[in-house]
C-alpha cells in the first residue's frame, strides 16, 4: 500500500534465454506498461511491469545496477536477485532515453538510501558509546546482563532509537515474508509463463524450418519464375526488333508502292503517248496507202499515154523511114 507510481512507459519485455544467455526471449506479445514504483516504508525502489495478470517485471534498484543502451530503440539492465537479464524495446528513442535517465535518478535516490541508512546505524553506535554502555567483551561474559542499576544506567535515548529501529525492522520483516510469499507466487507464476514460452519458443522454432523450406521452396520458384522472365523479356526484345524490321518493311513497302503508282503513272501517259503516236501513224499510213494508190493510178494513165506516145513515135518512125526510102 506504501508503493506509489512514478513513472510509467510503454515497451516490449523480453528476458534473457536462461540457458544460451546470449538470446532474448518475448516476455510480452505486444507493448506493456513498464513503471517505476517508489515504496515510501521500506525508502525502496522497483520496476514493475504487468501482462494481463501475469507479472512480467518485478525488479529492486539498486546502486549496483546499470541501464545500457544497446541500440537507439533497446536498453537493458541486470537483475543478480531475479538472476536474469531485461530487455525493453521501445518505439522511440525518445522514450528510451527518459527511461534511461529515469533509471539514472532512481539508481543514484536508491545509493542515497542506503548511506542515510548507514549513517543511521554509525550514529546509534556513536551514542551507544558515548553514553558509556559498550559491548562487554568474551573476557567479561560473567558480567553480560549487569546488574538492575547497569541496565538503568545504560538506558536512554539511544536506546529508545534502537527500540524504534527494531520495531521498524521487525514490521519490515513482516512485510519482507510477505512479500516473499507473494514472490514465490509471481516466480511460480513466471516459471510457468517460462514453460508456456519454452514450448512456444520451440513451436516458433519448428514454424521457422517450415518457414525456411518453404522461403526456399519460394526462393527456387522465384528464380525460376525469373529466368522465365529472362526468357519473356528476351522474346520481347526478339518480337519488338522483329516489329522494328516489320515497320521498316511496311515502310518500305509503302515507299515502292509510291514509286509503282508514280510509274504506273508515267507509263500510262507514255502508253497515252505512244497510242496517240499510234494512231496518228496509222493516220499518215493509210494517207500514204491512199496517196500510193492515187499515184499507182496517174503512174498507170501516165504509162498508158506514154505508151501512146512512144507508139505515136514508132508509127512516126516508121513513117519518116518509109518516107526516106521513097526518095
Amino acid at each position: 500500500m506504501g508503493e506509489q507510481p512514478i513513472f510509467t512507459t510503454r515497451a516490449h519485455v523480453f528476458q534473457i534465454d536462461p540457458n544460451t544467455k546470449k538470446n532474448w526471449v518475448p516476455a510480452s506479445k505486444q507493448a506493456v506498461t513498464v513503471s517505476y514504483f517508489y515504496d515510501v516504508t521500506r525508502n525502496s525502489y522497483r520496476i514493475i511491469s504487468v501482462d494481463g495478470a501475469k507479472v512480467i517485471i518485478n525488479s529492486t534498484i539498486t546502486p549496483n545496477m546499470t541501464f545500457t543502451k544497446t541500440s537507439q530503440k533497446f536498453g537493458q539492465w541486470a537483475d543478480s536477485r531475479a538472476n536474469t537479464v531485461f530487455g525493453l524495446g521501445f518505439s522511440s528513442e525518445q522514450q528510451l532515453t527518459k527511461f534511461a535517465e529515469k533509471f539514472q535518478e532512481v539508481k543514484e535516490a536508491a545509493r542515497l538510501a542506503r548511506d542515510k541508512s548507514q549513517e543511521k546505524i554509525e550514529t546509534s553506535s556513536n551514542h551507544s558509546q558515548e553514553s558509556g554502555c559498550e559491548t562487554p567483551s568474551s573476557t567479561q561474559a560473567s558480567s553480560v546482563n549487569g546488574t538492575d542499576d547497569e541496565k538503568a544506567s545504560c538506558a536512554g535515548p539511544a536506546d529508545t532509537h534502537l527500540k524504534s529501529e527494531n520495531d521498524k525492522l521487525k514490521i519490515a520483516l513482516t512485510q519482507s515474508a510477505a512479500n516473499v510469499k507473494k514472490w514465490e507466487i509471481e516466480l511460480q507464476t513466471l516459471r510457468e509463463s517460462n514453460a508456456r514460452l519454452t514450448a512456444a519458443l520451440q513451436e516458433s522454432a519448428a514454424s521457422v524450418e517450415q518457414w525456411k523450406r518453404q522461403f526456399s521452396i519460394c526462393r527456387d520458384e522465384n528464380d525460376r519464375l525469373r529466368n522465365k522472365i529472362d526468357e519473356l523479356e528476351e522474346q520481347c526484345s526478339e518480337i519488338n526488333r522483329e516489329k522494328e524490321k516489320n515497320t521498316q518493311l511496311k515502310r518500305r513497302i509503302e515507299e515502292l508502292e509510291s514509286e509503282l503508282r508514280e510509274k504506273e503513272t508515267a507509263a500510262e501517259r507514255d502508253n497515252q503517248n505512244l497510242e496517240d503516236k499510234v494512231r496518228s501513224l496509222k493516220t499518215d499510213i493509210e494517207e500514204s496507202k491512199y496517196r500510193q494508190r492515187h499515184l499507182k493510178v496517174e503512174l498507170k494513165s501516165f504509162l498508158e499515154v506514154l505508151d501512146g506516145k512512144i507508139d505515136d513515135l514508132h508509127d512516126f518512125r516508121r513513117g519518116l523511114s518509109k518516107l526516106g526510102s521513097d526518095n
